[in-house]
């Protein structure tokens, strides 16, 4: 599952440069070592320091992911290409103010072969794990499982997302609520495509952070064609939870009147009625609008219903009970098929 190699800075840097690893998560784009500390790791390697092990992931198409250690490969790159001046390394100290190209061509050298030993987490560990060893290990700030899924599936899928929480009907209808920081954006994304393309009925043992990465590793293996498709559906579907519930759209708060202070986002209604008025058509929840509404406020007002979407609210009994309620109150009023 995690296999240990060997490398030299010049190899890794040639393969950065080569885009064969990722070097740009958007979840560490904000945790940017200072030139002080660059300048540090520099001198290590001058002063032949061992340094930390680097973990990375290993993705279906052979490209590695950093999963811990990118501001060190990111100091090498920077040095290297000369983009990179050593500073505060005190006073009178030979290497301050020294670029790559400043240096002699044994200490360019000793800086090239510096070793990294790396932790390789192999592409076919299984999504629970790669979560798990990543949450572990990844030392640069807390994460969201969200953020992790972005970076350890990096591809059509997690771009698909990226795109969804800017278009303007999401925007919108989540009243821009949802914190794009620690991705909270995009899971509830991730979370309508999981459950339009694989449906409720696919989800089993309780286990949304599967279900989720199983999405995404599906969003990753479409065409464009399929997946402006499923935008299509998406940004239906804000629209139409926008024009019913207008502010109180996904929330507690839609049992209540426009004129009544929003509740927060819930998002297991979130996932019911994105997917559920993602086959309605427009024109349906034009001229359907108060009867959709009056049932959507009988079922919030309705116990069991409140409970499947307040406890334990992943579990298999809950989702599907909530999916299954939904449709039976909504259901005659799809008339479109689900994109699979």
């Amino acid at each position: 599952m995690v296999r240990s190699e060997t490398r030299t800075v010049r190899d890794v840097v040639k393969r950065i440069e080569g885009n064969r690893y990722l070097m740009a998560p958007e979840f560490q784009r904000d945790f940017v070592w200072e030139p002080v500390r660059q300048s540090k790791l520099i001198e290590s390697c001058i002063m032949r320091i061992p340094l930390p092990v680097i973990y990375v992931a290993e993705g279906i198409d052979g490209r590695i992911t950093v999963v811990d250690g990118l501001q060190r490969l990111t100091t090498f790159v920077r040095f290297i290409q000369d983009k990179l001046k050593l500073t505060g390394l005190g006073n009178g100290h030979p290497l301050d103010g020294k670029r790559y190209s400043d240096l002699p061509i044994n200490l360019q050298e000793r800086v090239e072969d510096t070793q990294l030993t790396l932790y390789i987490l192999d592409k076919d560990a299984p999504p629970r794990a790669k979560l798990d060893i990543f949450e572990r290990v990844n030392s640069g700030s807390i994460l969201t499982r969200q953020q992790m899924r972005n970076a350890l599936y990096n591809g059509a899928g997690t771009q698909w997302l990226s795109r969804m929480v800017k278009c303007d009907e999401f925007l919108e209808a989540t009243g821009r609520s949802l914190n794009s920081k620690t991705m909270r954006d995009r899971e509830a994304a991730n979370r309508f495509a999981a459950f339009h393309i694989l449906g409720a009925d696919a989800y089993h043992n309780g286990d949304m952070d599967d279900f989720l990465t199983h999405a995404i590793v599906s969003l990753n293996k479409k065409d464009k064609a399929w997946l402006d498709r499923l935008e299509k559906r998406f940004c239906l579907s804000m629209r139409n939870n926008h024009v019913l519930f207008g502010k109180h759209a996904f929330r507690r708060s839609m049992a209540l009147g426009q004129e009544n202070r929003k509740s927060v986002i819930n998002i297991s209604l979130f996932d019911v009625f994105s997917t559920l008025l993602s086959v309605m058509r427009k024109k349906t929840i034009d001229s359907n609008a108060k009867e959709i509404i009056d049932r959507v406020v009988e079922l919030l007002n309705d116990e069991d219903y409140v409970y499947t979407t307040t406890y334990s609210t992943n579990s298999t009994i809950q989702v599907k009970s909530r999916f299954n309620l939904t449709m039976e109150a909504l259901g005659e009023f799809q008339e479109l098929e689900f994109i699979e």
